[in-house]
């Protein structure tokens, strides 16, 4: 059992089970990934004491939308500093702007290209001391 067992954990959330796979299989390497169906379970889990190193969300989920799930990562004082990276199938600038100005780090549009996603959450991840390369 020589397998190292990854030291980062990153908090997918996304109604479509397709996206979880997707954001498991790849990063399961070197995250360990916990998926959530919305931002009204993410928000639970985090609040029983699970804080994630960062958060790949999408935009447009049931039971709260993307911009209310930052708005409430960004005022929660335990939470608050997670960084987060917004997925959405629309790539309308006005979204864009609105993530980015609400509290995200980032924005993708959907589908995404799971290098270029990688290399976007090193780029913050490094930026907030939690990785070396």
């Amino acid at each position: 059992m020589n397998q190292s067992t990854p030291q980062l954990s990153m908090l997918a959330i996304d109604d479509e089970v397709s996206i979880q796979l997707i954001l498991q299989h790849y990063f399961k390497d070197v995250f360990s990934v916990v998926t959530k169906g919305n931002g009204k379970e993410a928000l639970a889990w985090m609040q029983e004491g699970n804080i994630p190193d960062i958060i790949v969300a999408d935009l447009n989920m049931p039971e709260m939308d993307g911009y209310t799930f930052i708005y409430q990562v960004r005022s929660s004082g335990y939470l608050k500093n997670i960084p987060m990276v917004m997925l959405s199938g629309s790539d309308s600038t006005d979204n864009k702007i609105r993530c980015l100005e609400s509290g995200a780090d980032d924005f993708m549009v959907k589908p995404f290209n799971p290098r270029e996603l990688s290399a976007r959450m090193n780029g913050i991840l490094r930026r907030n001391g939690k990785k070396n390369s």
